[in-house]
C-alpha cells in the first residue's frame, strides 16, 4: 500500500486528556478519528510511533490556550513541525451549533491540510518567562486597585473622606494611619482592607525590582533601551511591550504590527458609503494597555 507524503494530525488539546484526529494529504481522503490519549511524554511518544507508518511527514496541530506551549515545544524538539493557531481566527460554519472534542480536532486536521489556519507566534522560553513577570505585575496592578476601591469604599460608608489633593500619596497614607472606626469590628475590617492594599504595593515593588534586575541579561534588552527614546515610554511600558511583542521583525509592515496590537481603525464600508469607526482593539490586549497608558 502506498503512503501519502504528509499526514496531518490535529490534536484538541485538554489539561488531562488530547483528542486526536488525522488525515493524510490526498485529496480524496478522509478525517480518521483516532479518540484521546493522556498528555504525559510516553502517550506522545506512542502517538508518534502510530502515526508514523501513516506517512513519511507528520504536521501536528493544536489550538492556542491554557495549557501553554509546552507540547510544542516538545514536539518540535523531537524535530515534528507543529503549528499553535489562534482560536478566534478558525473558520466555522456559522449554522454549526454542535461542538464535540472530535469535531474539533477533525475540523483542525483538516483546515490544516488546506492551509486555512492561522499561527500564532511562539515566543522563546527566555521570551515567556520576562513576558510571565510582566504579566504578574499586572495582576497585581488590578488587585491594588480592586483593593483601593474596597478601603475608599467601606470609608465614605462610615462617612470618612480625605481631603487631601491626592489619593495614596505619602499625606493621604499618614492620614490613613490616624483613621478610627466607630465600632471594634468595623475596626477589624478596616485593617485587614488596608493590610490587603499594603501587601499589594509590596507585591508590586518587589515585582518591578525582579523585573529591573532580569532586564539586562536579557536579549531583547536592547530593544526595550531603543524604544525608551519614545515621548511617555518608560522602562515598564518598553519591557511589557517587547516582552509582549517578542521578535519584531516577523512583521513585514507597520501595518501588521499595528492590526497584530488592535490599534487599527475598525471599518464597515458597503458599495459607496465607508464607515470607520474607534480601533479594533484585537490581538494582544497587554501591550495594547501599556501603549495606551504611555500615550
Amino acid at each position: 500500500m502506498k503512503h501519502s507524503n504528509t499526514t496531518y494530525v490535529g490534536m484538541d488539546v485538554h489539561k488531562e486528556s488530547i483528542t486526536v484526529s488525522y488525515i493524510s494529504s490526498s485529496i480524496d481522503a478522509e478525517v480518521i478519528y483516532l479518540g484521546p490519549i493522556g498528555t504525559r511524554q510516553c502517550d506522545i511518544e506512542k502517538l508518534i510511533r502510530r502515526l508514523q507508518s501513516k506517512g513519511t511527514k507528520l504536521v501536528f496541530v493544536y489550538e492556542a490556550g491554557p495549557c501553554g506551549y509546552v507540547l510544542h515545544r516538545y514536539l518540535t524538539g523531537k524535530g515534528f513541525d507543529c503549528q499553535v493557531v489562534a482560536p478566534s481566527l478558525i473558520p466555522r460554519k456559522s449554522g454549526d451549533k454542535v461542538k464535540t472534542d472530535r469535531r474539533d480536532s477533525s475540523l483542525l486536521a483538516r483546515l490544516a491540510r488546506s492551509g486555512d489556519l492561522t499561527q500564532v507566534y511562539v515566543p522563546a522560553v527566555e521570551d515567556e518567562a520576562i513576558r510571565d513577570l510582566c504579566r504578574a505585575r499586572e495582576d497585581v496592578m488590578k488587585d491594588l486597585k480592586a483593593g483601593k476601591l474596597r478601603l475608599k469604599s467601606f470609608l465614605l460608608r462610615l462617612g470618612i473622606q480625605y481631603t487631601g489633593k491626592a489619593d495614596w500619596n505619602a499625606a493621604h497614607l499618614r492620614y490613613l494611619a490616624t483613621v478610627s472606626c466607630p465600632t471594634p469590628a468595623q475596626k477589624i475590617v478596616y485593617q485587614e482592607y488596608l493590610r490587603a492594599v499594603t501587601d499589594h504595593m509590596e507585591r508590586l515593588a518587589r515585582l518591578e525590582e525582579a523585573t529591573k534586575e532580569m532586564l539586562p541579561s536579557w536579549r531583547l534588552s536592547p530593544v526595550v533601551k531603543a524604544i525608551q527614546a519614545l515621548r511617555g515610554v518608560k522602562e515598564i511600558v518598553a519591557v511589557t511591550t517587547v516582552a509582549e511583542l517578542g521578535d519584531i521583525t516577523r512583521f513585514d509592515t507597520p501595518r501588521q504590527l499595528m492590526a497584530y496590537l488592535g490599534l487599527t481603525p475598525s471599518e464597515y464600508s458597503s458599495g459607496e458609503k465607508r464607515r470607520q469607526g474607534g480601533i479594533t482593539k484585537t490581538g494582544n490586549g497587554h501591550a495594547r494597555k501599556v501603549i495606551v497608558e504611555g500615550s
